[in-house]
């Protein structure tokens, strides 16, 4: 079976002029180059199967975009091949072909005739388009008096009305409310169920992780790391602090995972472990546990204060609880070097079944992203069992109790 996307070593240059002079220079010499070169892409290579789901990731400027518009043919490639098997459609820029004069429904007939539709299917289609959008009366009110989640609706409304082969969503998702989001989301899972490919452009690790198979990360114009969805946003992750003294590394652990560490190093943890009320290592924990997360890190530079946080994570990498030592009020201050410290967290373990890992960040204040020491990915792993009498489902366990009264 043919790929539903095939993209071969494709690479975008920009031409940069100084101004419109010498862009009108060049047009009339064309002999004597008057542009810079921009590569916005570079030797991309990646192919999507049917139902394949893939997020693109990276920080702005790496060519998210581009690399979408390309696959979607709204612009070709300088070098390289693009070939899709099948009907595309796509959502890139927020109201992209839409005129803000026309109403709605009008958009939605032009639009429909872009996607190739015939005048009679788009009617016969545009009472599904609307009851999908709600957005009332506005469908046969001017575009410009919309709100930006109004466009989103409705555009998306009419790229998804019929399943297409491949479908292409850029961040215009990430406007808009909840109740939206969680409604397409939920169209494109059926989408993919019934064979449609996706490509996605999200900073949404939550659907990135939930939504795709597979994960791209682009840096600078260039593929930087593929694969699963939850190494890729891990590195991602990494990436988002970095400076010129900062490194991110990449290795598979005992267990055959993949371990994401970042940080400058002045501080690293060297010990890690979930324990008992006793004391003893666990792997294995049964719900409502009590347990004790113990962690000792060594200073190896002088910093002038300390944060230590931890992330517990579900088996796709979702966040499921998360808190640091500046949220608790105890920040650490004038660490010198040599210095260890222990912390130690104590919590019952009220999780639901199943396998979890634990990320932690040893930073200089709330956020890593400002000063990350050390930044450490499935730096744990464990698994919760139920030992219960009554048996649960979901990654939290409440212990509810029930009071039923009948007259």
């Amino acid at each position: 079976m043919k790929p539903s996307i095939q993209v071969s070593n494709v690479a975008k240059v920009f031409k940069r002029y100084a101004n419109p002079r010498q862009r009108l220079m060049e047009l009339m010499w064309p002999r004597r180059q008057r542009h810079a070169a921009h590569w916005a892409l570079q030797g991309i290579d990646f192919s999507a199967q049917q139902g394949e789901s893939f997020g693109i990731v990276g920080m702005n400027g790496a060519g998210k975009s581009t690399l979408l518009k390309l696959v979607a043919g709204t612009m070709k490639p300088t070098h390289g091949q693009i070939n899709i098997n099948g009907s595309v459609s796509a959502l890139l820029e927020l109201g992209m072909g839409f005129h803000p004069e026309f109403s709605g429904r009008e958009n939605v007939v032009m639009a429909g005739q872009l996607m190739g539709l015939k005048l009679p299917e788009i009617h016969g289609l545009m009472e599904a388009i609307e009851d999908f959008a709600e957005i009332g009366d506005f469908i046969d009110q001017p575009l410009r008096i919309y709100s930006s989640g109004m466009q989103v609706r409705l555009a998306f409304s009419v790229a998804t009305v019929k399943r297409p082969d491949v479908l292409i969503v850029d961040e215009a998702l990430s406007v808009g409310d909840a109740y939206f989001q969680q409604k397409s989301f939920s169209r494109i899972q059926d989408m993919k169920k019934q064979g449609t490919t996706l490509l996605i452009v999200s900073h949404d690790r939550g659907a990135i992780q939930s939504i795709c198979d597979k994960a791209l990360l682009l840096r600078d114009g260039l593929l930087a790391v593929s694969g699963r969805p939850e190494d890729v946003m891990d590195y991602y992750n990494a990436l988002l602090a970095e400076h010129e003294q900062l490194t991110v590394e990449q290795s598979i652990n005992e267990q055959g995972v993949v371990q994401t560490v970042s940080g400058s190093a002045e501080v690293r943890l060297v010990t890690m472990r979930l324990q008992d009320q006793h004391g003893q290592p666990l792997e294995v924990v049964p719900i409502g546990e009590p347990v004790s997360l113990v962690l000792e890190a060594e200073v190896y530079k002088a910093v002038d204060q300390l944060v230590l946080g931890f992330m517990i994570k579900d088996r796709l990498g979702q966040s499921i609880y998360g808190i640091n030592t500046s949220r608790m009020n105890r920040v650490l201050y004038d660490l010198k070097a040599g210095e260890r410290i222990r912390f130690q967290f104590d919590f019952p373990m009220n999780l639901g079944k199943g396998s979890y890992s634990i990320a932690t960040s040893l930073s200089r204040s709330d956020s890593h992203l400002e000063k990350n020491f050390e930044w450490r990915d499935r730096g744990l792993m464990f698994h919760v069992v139920d030992m219960t009498q009554i048996p649960s489902v979901g990654v939290a366990w409440l212990n509810a109790q029930v009071q039923i009264d009948r007259d």
